[in-house]
C-alpha cells in the first residue's frame, strides 16, 4: 500500500510541475521566447514538496520541449521531454500522458545524454582549436559545472568543462562517459550554448586515448613522461656524444644538419643550439616526438580535423629550458603534428592549489622566450598546468601570451566545494579536515607538494565562522587539495558531503564561480561585447 501511495504522490507532484509550466507558457514557448527567459532567469525554481525546475534549461527541438527538473527532490534531478505529438526515440525512462501532452522522464545517464545531444547538438563537447583563450575546469565531483559556466559566461574565454586525468578517475571512481555527461547536463541546466571542451588529461597510452575519444572528448593532453628520457640532462658531454653515436644514421643526420650549431631567430632575440645540446635533445626527446606523431595521426583518423592536441612536457623534475622547448617545437612542426597547446615545465614551483613559488622577475624573463617559441613554431597556445591559484603570475601570463593561452585548473574547484561546506556545514567540515590528515600520507605518493603541516591551526581552536580561513592558508589548501581521493571514498563522509552539495547547490556554485572568475580577471580576459 505504501508503494502505491508513494507513486500517487509522485504523480501528483508531476502534475503540479507540468500544470505550472503550462500556465507559465513554458511548454508552448518558442525558442526565441526561451532565449529571452534565459536572459532573465537564474538558478532553480522550487515549487514545494520536492518539485522544481531550472528555467534556463528549456530548449525546443522541433516539436519537443526539453528541460531539467524533478519531483522527488534534488537527488532525483531528471531530464524531461514534452511533446504534443510523438516523443523522440533513443531515451530510457518512464512515459506519461498529461493534458494532451506526451511526457518522458529520464535519468541523467550517458545513454540519455547521447540521445539528448542528437536533439540539442550544443550538449556535445567541441574542439576549441579556434578559440584564443581557454580554461580547463576540472570537475572531480561532476557537480561544479554550473559554477564554471557562470564564471566564464560573459568573458572572452571558452571553458573546458569536462577535464579529468586517469589518476583523478581512479581516485574518484568515475569514468570518461560519466565526466562528459555530467558536463553536458550542466550545460543544459545553465542554458549555455556557446560551446565547451572536454579534455582527456595527462594521458600516456593509445588505449587510454581511445577510451577518452570514444566518450566524445575532443581534447587530448598527451603526457610524454613515460616516453621521454630525462637522464641525459645530467650526463657529461662525453656520455651524451657516446649515446648519440648509437642512434640511427637517419636521426643523427637530421639532428646534425637541422640543429647542431644552428641559431634560431625569435624576433628580438635568438637561441643557438650547440652541437652537444642538439645531441642531448635528441637523446631526451626523439622517442617522445615519434609517439606524438603517432597520437596525432590516431586523433585525425578518429575525429578528422576536430580535435585539440596538447603536448605536455611539464611532469619533470627540472624546468624546460628554452633551447629544449625550441627543439621540441621545431620538430613537431617539421613532422606536421597539429599542436593546439604545449605545456613546458616552467621555472619556479607550480604546486597544487596555491600561488606561484619563485622569483617572478626570473619567471617573466624565461616565460617570454617560451611565448616567442610558441608564436614562431605554429602559434600554439602556451599551456599552464597546475594553474590553480597562480594569482601573482597571471598578469604576466596574460600579458606575454597576448591571451593566446590555456590555463588548466582542477583541484581549486574541489577546494571551493569545501569552502561551501565550511561556510554552511561547519561540523561536516571539521570531520573532513580531521580525516584529511589520515589520508595525507597516501596522497603524497601521487602529488608533489611541500607544505609544513605544523603551520595549520587546530580546528578545535577556531570558531565555526573562522573555518573558511583554512581555504586561505597555503598549507591547509594543499592538505585538502591532494587528499580528495580518500575523502570522497570515505564511507562516512561521502554521503554527507554529496547530500550537502545537492541541498546547497547554489552556495556551491557561487563559491566556484567567484573563485574561478578571479583567475579569469587576473589573466586580463576582457568581457565579451
Amino acid at each position: 500500500m505504501s508503494t502505491v501511495n508513494n507513486q500517487l504522490k509522485i504523480q501528483r507532484k508531476r502534475e503540479l510541475l507540468f500544470n505550472i509550466l503550462e500556465r507559465q507558457g513554458l511548454l508552448e514557448a518558442s525558442e526565441a521566447d526561451f532565449d529571452r527567459r534565459r536572459a532573465a532567469a537564474f538558478g532553480r525554481v522550487d515549487l514545494g514538496e520536492g518539485a522544481f525546475y531550472y528555467p534556463r534549461s528549456f530548449f525546443r527541438a522541433v516539436d519537443t520541449v526539453c528541460f531539467l527538473g524533478g519531483v522527488e527532490g534534488l537527488a532525483a534531478k531528471k531530464l524531461y521531454l514534452a511533446s504534443r505529438s510523438k516523443l523522440p526515440g533513443g531515451f530510457t525512462g518512464s512515459s506519461h500522458s498529461l493534458g494532451g501532452w506526451q511526457l518522458m522522464e529520464t535519468g541523467l545517464s550517458y545513454e540519455n545524454y547521447l540521445a539528448a545531444k542528437d536533439l540539442l547538438p550544443f550538449l556535445a563537447p567541441v574542439s576549441l582549436r579556434g578559440q584564443r583563450t581557454t580554461i580547463g575546469c576540472g570537475d572531480r565531483l561532476g557537480l561544479a559545472g554550473p559554477g564554471h559556466i557562470r564564471a566564464a559566461d560573459g568573458y572572452a574565454i571558452s571553458p573546458v568543462l569536462a577535464q579529468q586525468s586517469i589518476r583523478e578517475l581512479t581516485l574518484t571512481g568515475r569514468i570518461y562517459p560519466e565526466v562528459v555527461k555530467d558536463a553536458a547536463f550542466a550545460v543544459l541546466q545553465e542554458g549555455y550554448a556557446s560551446g565547451y571542451g572536454a579534455d582527456g588529461d595527462h594521458l600516456k597510452t593509445l588505449a587510454d586515448i581511445d577510451i577518452a575519444v570514444d566518450a566524445g572528448m575532443p581534447m587530448i593532453t598527451l603526457d610524454l613522461t613515460e616516453v621521454m628520457n630525462p637522464a641525459p640532462a645530467d650526463w657529461s658531454d662525453e656520455a651524451v656524444a657516446s649515446a648519440f653515436d648509437a642512434l640511427s644514421d637517419t636521426v643523427k643526420t637530421r639532428v646534425l644538419s637541422d640543429y647542431s650549431g644552428k641559431t634560431f631567430s625569435l624576433g628580438d632575440e635568438s637561441i643557438t643550439l650547440s652541437e652537444i645540446e642538439a645531441k642531448r635533445c635528441a637523446l631526451m626527446y626523439w622517442k617522445a616526438l615519434d609517439f606524438s606523431v603517432e597520437v596525432d595521426a590516431r586523433l585525425r583518423s578518429r575525429r578528422g580535423d576536430h580535435y585539440d592536441l596538447e603536448i605536455s612536457i611539464d611532469e619533470t623534475t627540472a624546468p624546460t629550458i628554452p633551447s629544449h622547448h625550441l627543439f621540441i617545437a621545431a620538430e613537431l612542426k617539421r613532422r606536421g603534428v597539429t599542436v593546439n597547446s604545449l605545456a613546458p615545465r616552467f621555472i619556479g614551483e607550480f604546486q597544487k592549489g596555491i600561488d606561484y613559488i619563485g622569483d617572478l622577475a626570473e619567471f617573466e624573463r624565461q616565460f617570454v622566450v617560451h611565448c616567442r617559441i610558441a608564436k614562431a613554431y605554429g602559434d600554439y597556445k602556451v599551456s599552464i598546468h597546475s594553474g590553480s591559484d597562480k594569482f601573482s603570475a597571471y598578469p604576466i601570463i596574460g600579458r606575454l601570451t597576448g591571451l593566446r593561452v590555456h590555463v588548466k585548473t582542477a583541484g581549486t574547484s574541489w577546494l571551493e566545494s569545501l569552502r561551501a561546506v565550511s561556510l554552511h556545514a561547519p561540523q561536516l567540515f571539521r570531520h573532513v579536515l580531521d580525516k584529511a590528515y589520515r589520508y595525507y600520507p597516501d596522497a603524497l605518493k601521487l602529488y608533489h607538494i611541500t607544505p609544513d603541516l605544523a603551520r595549520i591551526p587546530k580546528a578545535a581552536d577556531l570558531s565555526d565562522a573562522e573555518l573558511a580561513s583554512y581555504l586561505a592558508l597555503p598549507e591547509s589548501r594543499q592538505l585538502l587539495h591532494v587528499t580528495y581521493g580518500g575523502l570522497l571514498n570515505d564511507p562516512e563522509l561521502r554521503p554527507q558531503f554529496f547530500s550537502f552539495l545537492q541541498a546547497g547547490e547554489e552556495a556551491h556554485y557561487a563559491c566556484v564561480r567567484d573563485h574561478l572568475r578571479k583567475h579569469i580577471e587576473l589573466l586580463g580576459v576582457p568581457r565579451r561585447d
